[in-house]
């Protein structure tokens, strides 16, 4: 019989050889096999085998005592999981490798170095048997060390890779999973290192949504461990997938993290950690052509393997090319069904922090501080956790959390991958979690509510809703969207629809951007406050111009990807003057108003003199949508038409700055809201492809009523006889000239009858906002059926 080998060669190995080097190695072994010669760039190196690590512990009776040291131990008990991973460990350390392996692993590090170099670095890495498969991949289970140089170093690694089988996370998991202890074994891979400029993880699928056309990009300077980890806040970047394929601009978002720190080589051996200086924070970590290269590679995999994955990556200081350091299944969103869950918040306080969200969940209890392993043992079922990181050491009492919040780390450290996997929220990189939210106060901590997750004083009621997606009735119209956050956009589109009826641009001008575009256009003349404000705000972007265009088309492309190929009709600006002047910069550029509600808005923006310059970046932003990035289901809506004449200058406008009604088959929508659309609507719809009614705006105007008063709000109703003759005129019209003709202001929402009234006159859709999406649909389901 032959006897196995102790060592295998990456390149020799793949994903049928993952009893004998684990799934991590094998993984590599088949992207360097099948995957190189299409671009995927994967380090070499080799493994030890699992039979290595069974001769290891036989010849050392280690296998038997191991066993019976686990056998009856309780993992919910903190204390004893620790004693027990604490004598395993210390007898593996204590135990002799062998001269057969110390001599097969020496041999394979010499022939490493013979092409690397001497001493050449290497990371070992732990790679087990019952790691990274597709129904278990918890990360961190074990230890992996970086920029190992020389032979005995290697070979102390590997022991302390092997005792890394038993640390109190792996035991515990592999109990909880339902993992025999001894059928799990252990290999260890040594890697070829590669100095990192940049570094982080990447997911072929969006971690939050389960979103599967875009890839989920994290970076930070240096090497990767402090990304995983948790200890920073990385850059983010959404990667459109279609747009990729398809050779176009394919980036859709992009956050800036802090990357406080960053992790490098230490001089002779190891790793070491410095402060990254302001100027390298305030930039991306990474191009967008390496973005792009990164999600290429990714996509590749993804498709090699047939599923989403989870990849870890570097960008090489010594030749600039992006290499992937490690691929394994995701298990969260991609065994999800298809039964749809929403939480729902309802009246918030203030948030005692904020941070990145994780989860889409909601979760309330009490708050407990954990500042290391011995405050473990006091963590109740169901409280909060809060701590500065969470460590894969703290497993145990991780799965009696009702949610997590951290200090520190983004939306691929260990918190998060954990939280995913346990169905909890989490809020990550709060920045002062554990001196703000008290001991033993009652939270809420919301991650239902977008990027953004709140930890809230207190049990905020919230409620939850779950839909059959596969059980939706069929309706006589169309159910469309209002969509205001970007953030929110791929956590909508899991709702049934027929696109987005309503994308509106104030969200993210006021949100994300926050500055008045003329203060932006006219930089030199800010004051020094205004200008430091800006600066601070439009920080990774070329200039004040192009944060403002480049933000705006993010937050377009990110809604028109999340719905594509459904139309996403996005209404172009429509903030008054007050609203206007809010932001930064804003008072310079915004007159006085009486009332705002019926002045300075809409198209009359457009024309005048004062604001043309900055509708302009609103062009420049939608033309990056719909040209560079592909997206021709963004489709556009002009507000507050209040004359044909008013018309036909915008509609020049629009063409002058390459927006011309027709070309590439763009529709430009007319928001009817003003009495005079609907009295002309034959004289408008021959200038666009359709009206949607906006409701809200035209029973104000109908009935002389200012919405905003709550003087008169007992007057406002969309079911007045005035406005219904209104909208029955509108909808004929566009009937008749064969026109789209949708609504999306809040009346179906609230009012069956209304929306029923709707159905019967023959509108083509109903743009909701989302939280009414389901229910209204049933209701006229139902009603329909009758």
């Amino acid at each position: 019989m032959t006897t196995p080998p102790l060592t295998r060669w990456l390149q020799d190995v793949g994903m049928n050889d993952l009893a004998e080097v684990g799934g991590k190695n094998a993984s590599l072994g088949e992207m360097i096999g099948q995957l190189g010669n299409q671009g995927v760039a994967v380090p070499g190196g080799f493994a030890t085998t699992a039979h290595a690590f069974e001769l290891f512990l036989r010849s050392n009776r280690l296998d038997s005592r191991i066993r019976e040291r686990l056998a009856e131990l309780d993992t919910n008990d903190v204390r004893a999981l620790a004693t027990a991973g604490d004598d395993i460990r210390g007898w593996i350390g204590a135990a002799p490798l062998g001269d057969e392996l110390r001599a097969a692993i020496t041999s394979a590090y010499r022939e490493l170095e013979a092409v690397g170099g001497s001493d050449l670095p290497v990371a070992v890495r732990s790679s087990a048997t019952a790691e990274d498969l597709p129904e278990a991949s918890f990360a961190g289970q074990q230890e992996s060390y970086l920029n190992v140089r020389g032979v005995d170093e290697v070979i102390a690694r590997v022991r302390d890779v092997y005792a890394s089988l038993f640390t109190d996370r792996a035991i515990a998991y592999r109990t909880h999973q339902g993992f025999d202890h001894s059928d799990v074994a252990i290999s260890a891979g040594v890697q070829q290192m590669v100095e990192s400029l940049a570094s982080g993880v990447m997911f072929t699928v969006d971690t939050e949504t389960g979103f599967t056309d875009a890839v989920f990009v994290t970076a930070a300077y240096g090497l990767g461990e402090l990304v995983v980890q948790g200890a920073i806040d990385p850059d983010e970047f959404y990667v459109y997938k279609p747009a990729l394929r398809n050779g176009q601009r394919a980036v859709i978002s992009r956050h800036l993290g802090k990357k406080q720190q960053r992790m490098d080589y230490a001089p002779t051996k190891g790793t070491a950690v410095e402060e990254v200086n302001p100027a390298d924070r305030r930039r991306f970590s990474l191009a967008d052509a390496d973005v792009e290269e990164l999600a290429r590679q990714a996509i590749t995999i993804e498709d090699h393997y047939g599923r989403p994955m989870d990849i870890e990556w570097a960008k090489s200081a010594q030749d600039g090319h992006m290499y992937i350091l490690q691929a394994r299944p995701e298990t969260v969103q991609s065994n999800a069904g298809h039964v749809l869950e929403s939480y729902e918040i309802g009246a918030t306080p203030e948030p005692i922090v904020t941070g990145r969200s994780v989860g889409n969940r909601i979760g309330s209890g009490q708050a407990v501080v954990i500042r290391g392993p011995r405050d473990m043992e006091r963590f109740p079922q169901g409280g909060v956790l809060i701590a500065d990181m969470t460590d894969p050491d703290w497993e145990p009492i991780m799965k009696k959390a009702a949610a997590i919040v951290t200090n520190r780390g983004g939306r691929t450290c260990h918190a998060a991958i954990i939280a995913r996997e346990m169905g909890i929220p989490a809020v990550v990189g709060s920045g002062v979690a554990t001196e703000l939210v008290a001991e033993a106060e009652l939270v809420t901590v919301s991650c239902a509510e977008g990027d953004t997750g709140f930890v809230y004083s207190g049990e905020v009621p919230f409620e939850i809703t779950r839909v059959d997606l596969d059980k939706m009735p069929e309706i006589p119209t169309k159910i469309m969207m209002n969509v205001a956050s970007p953030d929110r956009a791929f956590t909508f589109s899991r709702l049934p629809h027929a696109g987005v009826g309503l994308a509106r641009l104030e969200f993210v001008i006021n949100n994300v951007i926050g500055v008045h575009p003329n203060a932006l256009l006219n930089i030199a003349d800010q004051p020094d406050d205004v200008a430091a404000a800006i600066a601070e705000r439009s920080a990774g972007y070329e200039g004040p111009v192009e944060f403002f265009v480049e933000k705006l088309a993010e937050g377009i492309a990110t809604i028109g990807a999340a719905f594509a190929p459904a139309p996403v009709i996005v209404r172009l600006s429509d903030f008054k003057t007050n609203e206007y002047a809010h932001l930064i910069g804003g008072r310079s550029y915004e007159p006085d108003e009486e009332n705002p509600m019926i002045g300075f808005r809409g198209a009359s923006r457009y024309r005048a003199p004062s604001f043309v310059e900055a509708f302009k970046l609103e062009c420049r932003a939608i033309r990056i949508v719909r040209e560079d990035i592909g997206l021709r289901n963004v489709e556009l809506m002009v507000p507050f038409v209040r004359t044909v004449g008013e018309a036909d200058e915008v509609l020049a406008i629009l063409a002058d700055n390459g927006l011309e009604r027709g070309k590439d088959g763009l529709r430009i929508i007319m928001m009817c809201e003003v009495p005079s659309n609907a009295i002309l609507a034959e004289d408008f719809l021959e200038r666009f492809d359709g009206f949607s009614i906006g409701s809200n705006d035209l029973t104000q105007l109908t009935l002389a009523i200012d919405r905003d008063s709550a003087l008169v709000a007992g007057l406002f109703s969309e079911n007045d006889a005035a406005v219904r003759s209104l909208i029955e005129r509108a909808v004929g019209a566009a009937k008749k000239a064969n026109k789209y003709i949708g609504i999306c202001g809040q009346g179906p929402s609230d009012d069956p009858d209304f929306a029923a009234w709707l159905v019967d006159i023959g509108i083509d859709s109903m743009s909701l906002n989302p939280d009414a999406v389901v229910e209204t649909w049933l209701r006229i389901a139902e009603r329909t059926k009758k």
